[in-house]
């Protein structure tokens, strides 16, 4: 009897905002979040079972195929500027040594992000991609999976065999890519290397027009999982836009048994992103108009109850004249979202909800160690005399200096029940409900741990009921959708200062290719010498 395939098998993964103001330290790697710390060896296959990211989907899909795995780490950090020198060097050099020390292997399976950025190495991936192949050689299967925000690069693609991508934003389908991923190499092992190709697109994607639940993105998507002759596999990452690298961008991916047939379905691709190239600019509120809107939907002598009957492609209210109870607004402050390098701390939209006098509103995470500590020790139903926010240097933000009555505490740790994060048990640090006090009602969830607000969870975690409040802001993009435009009754997303900026034009970029747009329609950028 032959011995079982020996296979390989690591996860890290980090998506780098260039241009936030904090970087991603070892530490960083190794500290629990909504995520499990870093993970070592055979511990991967036990703690990670059954959550929602491409590793433990690998790993459940591999069962089919009777491999002998052999898992080396997992780790992930929150989004944050340039990855450590230390770290990157660390956790690669683990990565490496074990595929060379314990090979040699039949093949290799990495989950990665796909928008890694280090000191000293733009391309985080690719240059992995190519330390991994230079072990292993070049007739070794090398399978990848990538975030649906990987910047793409001509490495990635030359030093892996095949990779898949996300193709949900919010995402929730990172364990089924995974299992893609080991079907693409059971499919590798089983006959010769697939013909593949790429396809750049020349404008950058605003993160919060990426979401594909809706036009343009489902349509693309949609025609994404259409088989297609001779193609065994095509994908569309909507790349990572605060990423100063010159591959920065959307790129469509493709794998397949006949190499023309492999090119033609990119070019119609191709086609049909280019096409859609308008549709792609969202709209934006300051929070001043952001918030007289949220208020104005639960004025008695304005309201009508918008009902959304499901996710639509026009992903328009349709409004019923009966008297209903209405369901929140939910607030995005885009640009302080921690899943894209946000520091989490900044403080525009509280700022404005106890400037217009905003009742029954709530907004969360907000990360400021400090405060949860001294809510902690003052202890549920004190006030407290602080500045909440701002823990971290940012231009245009200050901190909101007042009294706060600590309404609830809480350990940081629950269990995620949403879609995206569902069964990931977070652990956040301490935390506290904090009521402003002013003349309005506005409440803040403060953590110890940077958290991006995708999870209706946290809310719950300190007693917030989120179906019974009338303003909900929340520090996130996209992710948010899955678990809370179901109770909504509108969304709309705010740009206060924050260190993920809505709008790519907003960007001092110094790296990007020539020629490429900052935004659908928009500028094209030039290097300047």
């Amino acid at each position: 009897m032959s011995k079982p395939l020996r296979v390989a098998v690591a996860g890290w993964q980090h998506e780098t905002n260039t241009f936030s103001p904090h970087q991603a330290h070892y530490a960083d790697f190794v500290r629990p979040d909504a995520w499990p710390g870093m993970t070592l060896g055979a511990d991967i296959v036990e703690q990670m079972d059954g959550l929602n990211i491409p590793l433990p989907g690998f790993i459940e899909a591999s069962r089919r195929h009777s491999w002998d795995l052999h898992p080396i780490v997992w780790a992930a950090a929150e989004p944050s500027s340039y990855v450590t020198e230390d770290a990157y060097e660390r956790i690669g050099g683990l990565i490496c040594e074990s595929i060379r020390d314990n090979g040699p292997f039949d093949a290799v399976y990495l989950d990665l992000h796909g928008a890694m950025v280090v000191e000293h190495v733009d391309d985080g991936e690719g240059e992995l991609l190519r330390r991994v192949r230079e072990i292993v050689g070049k007739d070794i299967p090398l399978v990848i999976s990538l975030d649906l925000h990987a910047n793409v690069t001509d490495a990635m693609l030359e030093y892996c065999n095949a990779m898949t991508i996300f193709r949900t934003y919010p995402h929730l389908d990172m364990a089924e890519t995974g299992a893609r991923a080991c079907d693409l190499l059971a499919d590798l092992l089983a006959t010769k290397p697939l013909a593949k190709g790429m396809r750049k697109i020349p404008f950058l994607f605003p993160l919060t027009s990426q979401c594909t639940f809706y036009d343009p993105c489902k349509s693309i998507y949609d025609a994404v999982e259409v088989p297609a002759e001779g193609v065994s596999s095509v994908d569309f990452a909507t790349g990572f836009p605060p990423s100063d690298i010159a591959e920065c961008g959307a790129a469509l991916v493709a794998y397949g048994e006949d190499q023309a047939a492999v090119e033609a379905r990119l070019d119609d691709l191709f086609k049909q992103v280019m096409t859609a190239e308008p549709d792609f600019v969202s709209e934006l509120l300051d929070p001043d108009e952001a918030v007289k809107r949220a208020m104005a939907a639960h004025n008695p002598s304005t309201v009508r109850h918008a009902h959304r009957s499901g996710r639509t492609e026009s992903n328009k209210d349709s409004v019923h004249t009966e008297p209903v109870e209405v369901r929140p607004v939910v607030l995005a402050d885009t640009q302080d979202n921690p899943g894209a390098g946000g520091t989490s701390c900044t403080t525009g939209l509280i700022a404005e909800l106890v400037r217009q006098g905003a009742r029954g509103a709530v907004v969360g995470v907000l990360h400021d160690p400090a405060a949860s500590a001294l809510a902690h020790e003052a202890g549920q139903g004190a006030t407290i005399n602080t500045g909440i926010g701002a823990v971290i240097d940012f231009p245009g933000v200050q901190a909101i200096d007042g009294e706060f009555v600590v309404e609830a505490l809480g350990d940081g740790d629950f269990v995620c029940t949403g879609e995206m994060y569902g069964g990931s048990k977070a652990q956040l640090g301490p935390m506290a409900l904090l009521r402003v006090v002013a003349d309005c009602d506005v409440r803040v969830l403060v953590s110890s741990v940077r958290f991006q607000c995708l999870d209706l969870a946290v809310f719950r975690h300190l007693g917030v009921e989120p179906t019974e409040q009338k303003i909900l802001g929340v520090k996130s993009s996209v992710h948010f959708r899955a678990d809370f435009e179901p109770i909504a009754s509108q969304v709309l997303v705010v740009i206060a200062p924050g260190a993920n900026p809505g709008r790519s034009t907003d960007l001092p970029y110094k790296k990007l290719r020539e020629g490429i747009r900052l935004a659908p329609l928009g500028p094209e950028f030039k290097l300047t010498a």
